[in-house]
């Protein structure tokens, strides 16, 4: 049968993920270590949030765990960033893995039903006089 959350894409991407991490945390060792530590402590987090999440009455709720479980994943992708750069992972194959966690993260702001893209309001930016001339501005106050 399955509980609910094991039905959705996005948790079983996610339990891939934390499989491929489980896979390569093996042979981080040394100065490593705390990267390897928040490494799986950040991917376990994605599919235990979403599991959460997804058993959630309320859609606040249930927002509020996606959007946890969102953070898990980019923090995942920044701690991917940190080991190619201590040459402790190989670039090209974690370029891969961002693609899934960049799939996993869309799959969580659609399940959390806000977008999230940035906006600014551009009325303060209209009002401003931008004259390139400081003489100017000073004159005309």
């Amino acid at each position: 049968m399955g509980l609910r959350h094991e039905k959705l894409d996005v948790y079983r991407l996610s339990i891939s993920y934390v499989a491929w991490v489980f896979e390569k945390v093996d042979g981080l060792r040394g100065v490593h270590r705390s990267a390897r530590d928040q490494w799986l402590r950040a991917s376990q987090s994605i599919p235990l949030n979403i599991a959460e999440g997804n058993g959630k009455a309320a859609a606040a709720d249930r927002r509020r765990y996606f959007e946890i479980a969102r953070g898990s994943a980019l923090e995942c992708a920044a701690i991917q960033d940190v080991l190619v750069v201590g040459k402790a992972l190989d670039e090209a194959e974690s370029q891969q893995r961002k693609t899934e966690l960049d799939r996993i993260v869309a799959m969580l702001s659609r399940l959390g039903g806000r977008g999230y893209s940035v906006k600014e309001d551009s009325a303060p930016y209209a009002l401003a006089d931008f004259d390139s001339d400081p003489e100017s501005r000073s004159r005309s106050r």
